[in-house]
């Protein structure tokens, strides 16, 4: 680290996107602190190595320093594409965005790392992102923090979020023009650890697809039609490398395979949609070629949450072959689900300590 910068900002919106990349260019790291107040970008910033971007202190209260951007290409506000990166006491107000299906990186308000490399990517590690907001409850689009491909030891801590369509979507990453031509390797997010995330009124609350070492925990997602999904990915354990002695089919160069390791505890869903409070499928259909193939998880444990069904945001909706349920569990032995509870409406009416 090269010491602490105060970042000069104005209502100038192509000026304060120009005055975090001279900084962000001149200097090897250091810490950039920004001041209370609102300020527009005209497009995303991308953030390399050993950088800590620190909005004004907030006390005990909501962030104080907020960005914004009118960025019409789909770019994150924030991409960070280096290792030993801290974001906090910064809110986010990203701009509307359809970024499509497989468009889970773009339009967020974070995104660390990428869904689609062009080369063998190295690792990013070492990143903390607390005590941060985001808020776009005009749509529910684009997704708000997306964790993707090459990314390890990563926190995420104190984050509330209100709309959009995923609050954190962590997914994996791979070599490849397209997800429909894959040519690998491919890279799975794994020592991530994610607590105290308060998500509302947005599409779901967070999902993990095709991941390991992973912990989850005292999470609130409140109003959401999804609460939270575990997801194989698209078979990508093909593509994951397979390097050093006894590395087998879906294992990396440490010997850690797809779905290890997974803790997701303490989570409170109150969900208003027609299909499910809480999903785990180990069940994938490759977009290369079509194929079903199951991943198997092992030592998975959800423990220690409470379901609450709302009254479906849309009356009627839903698929009528498939019944709203609270739990769907989808070929996924090797789950273990302890301490499940399904609450009535009421339930909501206790706020936010609930007895656990």
């Amino acid at each position: 680290m090269t010491g602490t910068h105060d970042l000069p900002l104005t209502d100038d919106a192509v000026a304060n996107r120009k005055a975090f990349e001279r900084l962000l260019a001149a200097q090897k790291g250091g810490t950039l602190r920004l001041p209370a107040g609102t300020f527009a970008l005209d497009r995303g910033i991308v953030v390399g190595s050993d950088w800590t971007l620190a909005g004004a202190e907030p006390g005990d209260g909501p962030v104080t320093t907020w960005l914004t951007s009118s960025s019409a290409d789909g770019s994150p506000v924030v991409h960070v594409l280096g290792s030993r990166v801290t974001i906090q006491d910064i809110g986010f107000r990203p701009p509307p965005c359809s970024p499509g299906e497989h468009g889970g990186d773009l339009g967020t308000a974070i995104t660390v790392g990428r869904y689609l490399y062009p080369a063998a990517a190295e690792w990013i590690e070492g990143i903390q992102i607390r005590r941060v907001q985001v808020e776009r409850p005009d749509t529910r689009a684009a997704n708000c923090i997306a964790v993707m491909g090459a990314v390890r030891d990563l926190t995420i801590a104190e984050v509330s979020i209100v709309g959009g369509c995923t609050g954190v979507a962590v997914h994996w990453g791979a070599v490849g023009d397209r997800v429909d031509s894959i040519v690998g390797p491919s890279y799975h997010p794994h020592h991530l650890s994610m607590s105290d995330l308060h998500v509302t009124d947005a599409f779901e609350g967070f999902y993990l697809s095709s991941v390991h070492d992973v912990a989850v925990e005292r999470v609130r997602l409140s109003a959401v039609e999804i609460g939270f999904r575990l997801l194989p990915g698209d078979n990508t354990d093909r593509f994951h490398a397979l390097r050093g002695s006894g590395a087998g089919a879906g294992h990396g160069a440490d010997g850690s395979a797809i779905g290890e390791r997974i803790r997701v505890s303490r989570a409170w869903v109150s969900w208003n949609g027609p299909l499910y409070a809480m999903r785990i499928a180990g069940w994938g259909r490759s977009e290369i070629d079509q194929s079903i193939r199951v991943l198997e998880y092992r030592d998975v444990v959800v423990s220690d949450c409470t379901l609450v069904p709302l009254p479906l945001v849309t009356p009627g909706s839903g698929d009528p072959r498939r019944s709203r349920a609270p739990i769907v569990l989808e070929q996924a032995s090797g789950v273990l689900l302890d301490n499940i509870r399904i609450a009535p409406p009421a339930y909501v009416d206790l706020g936010p300590e609930w007895p656990l």
